[in-house]
């Protein structure tokens, strides 16, 4: 490797959103007495999301994960709206669109580690893939709106069907840390478990071969945050003086998008690598509202 594409690939702002997850991580997974006793806290801060997929039933966690309160929210006996909850998704995302899930998921710097692991050659997409990243809404609608809320059991509670049937951010930071330290759960596995082991395996494989699956096809929260990508405070811009449309930033991006077309596609979690290798300074994470950025655009063009 040269030394122009080593110093791109070691930038600063690639480095930092490394330190960034594993910091947003440790601090909200530090609570030592869960992994100590195998325990998990249920004190007056776990009422608070968190902004990404981070189980509720981690021994470490301090917060609640936004897709399990929605979920049990809508499973619950009263038909009640869940304000908070749904007031947490908007606001966030509304924010910061789907950059938190490229800075502040847990799981996604789970699969971002993975994705170093060998070999270099990597899938850049699959077949179809088009109609597989809309499975993610699927996802969304069927098993964290409607099951819950429609299939009630006898006692009139429904279920967290995607915390039940498939997270697995749940199965690696809650199930299996939990397993290890309670004798008594170990004895009383079942099918589900082995179930949600197996796609657990599957999606670390895949996060091997492939950028971030997982947040590809699957992943609800990434859904809901990804429809505020166009409108969020924090979007990415492209100058249209600037840029040539050689395709650098598409090759450079993991989940290949075309951003100099697209450059707030809701695909994007706003990793910035784009950013770090355009050769025409023509990308930017633009953190301002719309007023402002029209007029910093314009007057940037100006400039070019």
């Amino acid at each position: 490797m040269d030394k122009k594409k080593s110093k791109k690939k070691n930038h600063p702002f690639l480095r930092a959103r490394i330190y960034f997850q594993a910091c947003w991580t440790l601090l909200t997974n530090s609570y030592a007495s869960g992994y100590i006793n195998g325990t998990i806290y249920q004190g007056g801060v776990k009422n608070i999301c968190v902004p990404g997929l981070n189980c509720y039933s981690c021994p470490g966690a301090w917060g609640a994960c936004p897709m399990g309160s929605l979920q049990n929210a809508l499973a619950g006996r009263t038909r009640g709206f869940p304000f908070y909850v749904l007031g947490t998704l908007i606001t966030i995302g509304a924010l910061f669109g789907r950059i938190v899930c490229g800075w502040l998921c847990p799981f996604g710097m789970v699969q971002d580690l993975l994705f170093k692991i060998p070999p270099k050659k990597k899938i850049r997409r699959l077949p179809g893939e088009k109609y597989l990243r809309k499975t993610r809404y699927v996802v969304l609608v069927v098993m964290c709106i409607l099951l819950p809320m429609l299939v009630k059991g006898s006692y009139g509670v429904g279920l967290p069907w995607f915390c039940k049937w498939i997270c697995p951010s749940g199965t690696l930071l809650g199930g299996i840390p939990l397993l290890a330290l309670n004798e008594e759960l170990r004895s009383v596995i079942g099918w589900l478990f082995t179930w949600k082991l197996f796609l657990l395996v599957v999606i670390i494989t895949g996060s091997i071969l492939m950028f971030r699956p997982f947040c590809r096809y699957l992943c609800p929260l990434g859904a809901i945050y990804g429809l505020m990508n166009p409108v969020s405070l924090v979007r990415m811009r492209v100058s249209k003086s600037r840029c040539v449309g050689c395709g650098a930033c598409q090759k450079a991006c993991g989940l290949d998008i075309p951003v100099y077309k697209e450059p707030n596609s809701t695909d994007c979690i706003r990793c910035g690598k784009c950013v770090t290798v355009c050769p025409h300074n023509a990308l930017k994470l633009d953190v301002s509202l719309k007023g402002k950025r029209k007029r910093r655009a314009r007057q940037e063009d100006a400039d070019a």
